[in-house]
């Protein structure tokens, strides 16, 4: 058999072909990425409140198997290419949430993750006793059904004081606030119906210790782990 020897033109197709196959092949991983963004509050921005600067969203994205070997394995990058769009503020209210938004291109799988409104109990909402917590939630519900990414899933607003009025830190009598609180976290659970999945945050913190919380409410480093946790079983496999 005659040895095969490519001519210039058989090299240039080959090449054409090739580099077509690795831009084809490019395409795909990007086609393939899946963007996870978040939006919201503290609960998903903390990293300033811990020593490694960690939030849930990066631990979502990518463990850090050095703090966290529990989850190793278990974060998006493990299954798929992935990355992390993170325009959660902390202190933001319900307000807010259209300026996080400015700018928003989403291509490709996406994901959205939603905290907000401990900020607004904080600012008022928790002596509310008229049409404020509607208010929150008509706001809201605007912003989530026109965020232009699905799946979208919407955290409620846990209890720093672990149901424990003798952690009362607000001034304000621990019934009407628990009942607040209540009105609050029902209607983000609407919304979250209506639009994607509930995060019920609140139930499980419930089940903490102080140990999850830093300067009173936020998430300590073990928080922003535990709010991985409870957001994780929505996001992997998606």
């Amino acid at each position: 058999m005659a040895p095969f020897k490519p001519t210039r033109r058989r090299f240039i197709q080959v090449a054409g072909k090739t580099s077509f196959l690795t831009l084809l092949g490019c395409n795909r991983r990007e086609q393939a990425m899946l963007t996870l963004y978040t939006f919201g509050d503290s609960i998903l921005d903390c990293g300033r409140y811990n020593e490694y600067g960690v939030h849930p969203g990066q631990l979502l994205v990518q463990n850090d198997d050095r703090l966290f070997p529990e989850f190793q394995g278990q974060d998006l990058k493990s299954r798929q290419p992935a990355r992390l769009e993170h325009r959660a503020r902390d202190g933001a209210t319900v307000d807010g949430l259209l300026t996080q938004a400015q700018g928003l291109r989403v291509e490709g799988k996406a994901i959205a993750l939603i905290t907000i409104g401990g900020n607004d109990l904080l600012r008022g909402l928790i002596r509310d006793s008229g049409a404020g917590i509607a208010t929150f939630a008509n706001t809201l519900d605007t912003f989530v059904q026109e965020l232009p990414i699905r799946p979208v899933l919407l955290g409620n607003v846990y209890d720093p004081t672990l149901g424990d009025d003798k952690r009362n830190f607000l001034g304000v009598e621990p019934a009407i606030a628990r009942q607040n609180l209540q009105r609050m976290n029902t209607v983000i659970q609407e919304i979250a119906n209506r639009y994607g999945q509930f995060v019920d945050l609140h139930a499980h913190f419930l089940k903490g210790d102080p140990s999850w919380f830093t300067a009173m409410i936020e998430p300590s480093l073990r928080g922003a782990s535990e709010v991985r946790r409870v957001f994780l079983p929505y996001i992997v496999g998606k």
